[in-house]
């Protein structure tokens, strides 16, 4: 298929500096506990980002669609993979909307086991937010570990994962939002959010900087709400992903292509919001919807060809950045031809071979009919 092609965007990934968090992740004596209270938050941290791959990947991302678009496929990051991704299961509750208030500095303090005089004594302004320095954050880490406080050490430890990993903002520094979403609990649709917020933005304005953090289903939440699709809000503003392109990847089949309601797209930047778009995601996550294998179909992962045909033709009009592959094309090898030895020696071995069959043969019969006699 000739897609045509366009140029690729330049993207610059900022990656937080893990070390002096990486360092005290040693101090975690029981990673197998420490994995089923808080998920995979451990692997997260170890893991390497592959500029390369991000800079191809973010190529196909597709701002209509809220998806990534290849010549015969779509991929959609959900809700379902990111929560196996990080181990936990996807919450039903209202997720974090930003419209929470600032947390009480006691409330802060018990949550990490600390005094309330320390919260308040560290606790500043960055960037127009509040929050902790985490100098201040890994310090208190390290020396309750040192003295076996492991239920300090691990909460500070897991505060400093959401505030240095998966929700950076400032460097150095352990903002209200990421402290808003630890007293949550609930971080897998901001987390999403945050994916898709900072993608869309930046690609729709033609490159930028992505910060990089770092499953057959039976159920998947397929709508919030009055929206026809799901709503995520992330900490700088809101955004949808479209589940009904994502049902092949999830492992049930996709028959036609979506109607144009089940593609509908949302997003706001923070502080931008001239619809309400906020308040209404929130009230939506009172009201999540899901549908099972009964309403989605069969385990197959198969597109029919409705489906496939309106891709190839989406493709198309995106135009692909990289040249497509080419089949390739099938040889058609020429059977051997064996010397007359060879040949000779090969019809030998064949009737030696059936001599030998026909002698045990017999020897079987023989052996059976003395059986029955018996």
């Amino acid at each position: 298929m000739d897609c045509g092609r366009r140029n690729t965007k330049k993207y610059s990934f900022r990656c937080p500096n893990l070390k002096e968090l990486r360092k005290i992740a040693s101090f975690v004596l029981d990673p197998l506990g420490f994995k089923q209270r808080h998920g995979k938050l451990l692997s997260i941290l170890s893991a390497d980002v592959v500029e390369g791959l991000l800079s191809v990947l973010v190529q196909f991302y597709d701002p209509l669609y809220r998806c990534f678009t290849f010549p015969d496929y779509q991929l959609v990051p959900t809700l379902e993979e990111y929560a196996h991704l990080l181990g936990i299961p996807v919450s039903s509750r209202v997720p974090f909307s930003g419209l929470e208030e600032i947390p009480k500095s006691h409330l802060i303090a018990e949550a990490l086991h600390l005094k309330k005089s320390e919260i308040e004594a560290h606790w500043v302004e960055k960037g127009g937010l509040f929050g902790l320095p985490s100098d201040f954050l890994i310090k208190e880490a390290t020396a309750f570990a040192q003295a076996g406080s492991m239920d300090t050490f691990e909460a500070i430890f897991v505060l400093l994962i959401y505030g240095l990993t998966l929700f950076p903002n400032i460097d150095g520094f352990v903002d209200v939002n990421a402290i808003r979403l630890f007293l949550i609990r609930n971080h897998v649709p901001t987390l999403l959010g945050d994916m898709y917020f900072s993608l869309h933005l930046r690609n729709s304005k033609g490159g930028g900087t992505i910060v990089c953090c770092i499953p057959l289903l039976l159920e998947i939440i397929d709508c919030c709400g009055e929206f026809s699709n799901v709503s995520l809000i992330g900490t700088q503003g809101g955004i949808n992903y479209n589940p009904a392109l994502a049902h092949r990847q999830l492992g049930f089949p996709l028959r036609d292509k979506p109607n144009n309601t089940l593609l509908e797209g949302i997003f706001y930047q923070e502080g931008k919001d001239p619809q309400h778009l906020k308040q209404k995601i929130v009230h939506a996550w009172h009201n999540v919807h899901r549908k099972g294998r009964s309403e989605l179909g069969l385990c197959n992962c198969v597109a029919l060809e409705a489906y496939a045909l309106w891709v190839r033709k989406k493709a198309m009009e995106l135009k692909i950045p990289y040249p497509c592959e080419r089949p390739i094309s099938m040889v058609v090898v020429e059977p051997l031809t064996l010397p007359n030895q060879d040949v000779e020696e090969l019809e030998d071995a064949l009737t030696k071979m059936k001599q030998e069959k026909d002698i045990w043969e017999e020897r079987f019969r023989a052996l059976r009919k003395k059986h029955e006699e018996l």
